[in-house]
């Protein structure tokens, strides 16, 4: 028997081998993480696209009592970026203690859910860059209330809504104890129910109430607005041909102006003066 002794492949050789490997070992990784975030793809394959909405009451966001179907700002967004991506719309309706984990697990493809932009969201999460909106906090309190300023809060308890980007600067800033609740309305019910001095949400939300609801008649809110920030339409962290086709329609809806006639559409009072400086800022292009 003639026994053959192994083949060794030369240093150089095997040095060229061990690379070209592990580049084709990155290609597929990356091509297998590519293939897993195309949501869009999932989206137009399937011709529908599924988004998720918070429903909080008023023009922004609502139940309509008489077809028990959402309506408001939200939901016309949303239904605008289906017809321009060409497919059919489902809504979720969310909240903002759940909105971001159905996101990521997938129960929805996008949000439009009264989120603004903040670095904390920005390390976990993917958006349309365009904001839509410009949003801020405010509080909702007795008008007998001898609370003058939001460090007035400082020592008292404020009821809010679980996962608000509030909570941060009524605690570090003005020292306040703060109440999460689920949802938008069972914090209201809470204040109402002396649980708390006040409660504390979108200014969009707040304003409408004390302005033209005799149940709110003996409420007033708090100025100026808490941290201010710009309303994104958010989407799952990598997914950027999502992004890029969702920022696509935002800046369309400034070019046309939009926005600015649904905001009048819905009664939404008072104007935004960011989708105005928005319009002349695209409207150029």
């Amino acid at each position: 028997m003639i026994s053959k002794k192994p083949t060794f492949l030369p240093r150089s050789s095997r040095s060229f081998l061990r690379t070209t490997v592990a580049l084709l070992s990155l290609s597929a990784a990356l091509s297998g993480t590519a293939h897993a975030d195309a949501t869009l793809d999932k989206i137009k394959n399937r011709h529908r696209i599924v988004v998720g909405v918070l429903l909080a009451g008023g023009p922004f966001g609502s139940i309509d009592p008489a077809t028990q179907k959402p309506v408001g700002w939200n939901v016309a967004l949303a239904h605008d970026i289906a017809r321009q991506l060409g497919v059919d719309l489902e809504t979720v309706q969310v909240q903002p203690s759940n909105r971001v984990q159905l996101l990521q697990q997938g129960k929805v493809d996008i949000l439009i859910a009264g989120m603004e932009w903040t670095p904390e969201r920005n390390e976990i999460l993917s958006f349309a860059p365009t904001p839509f909106y410009k949003v801020g906090g405010t509080a909702i309190l007795l008008k007998s209330s001898n609370i003058q300023r939001w460090e007035d809060l400082r020592g008292k308890e404020v009821c809010l809504s679980q996962g608000s980007n509030y909570a941060k600067p009524l605690t570090t800033e003005y020292g306040a104890s703060v109440k999460g609740f689920k949802s938008a309305s069972e914090s209201l019910l809470a204040l109402r129910g002396g649980n708390c001095v006040a409660a504390v949400h979108d200014g969009i939300l707040l304003n409408p109430l004390v302005n033209d609801s005799a149940d709110w008649k003996d409420y007033r809110t708090l100025s100026p607005e808490l941290i201010p920030g710009n309303s994104v339409v958010w989407a799952r962290k990598g997914e950027q041909d999502t992004v890029a086709a969702i920022d696509k329609i935002v800046i369309g809806w400034h070019k046309s102006g939009w926005l600015i006639a649904t905001e009048k559409s819905l009664n939404i009072t008072p104007p935004s003066p960011a989708l105005v400086e928005l319009h002349a800022k695209f409207g150029k292009g």
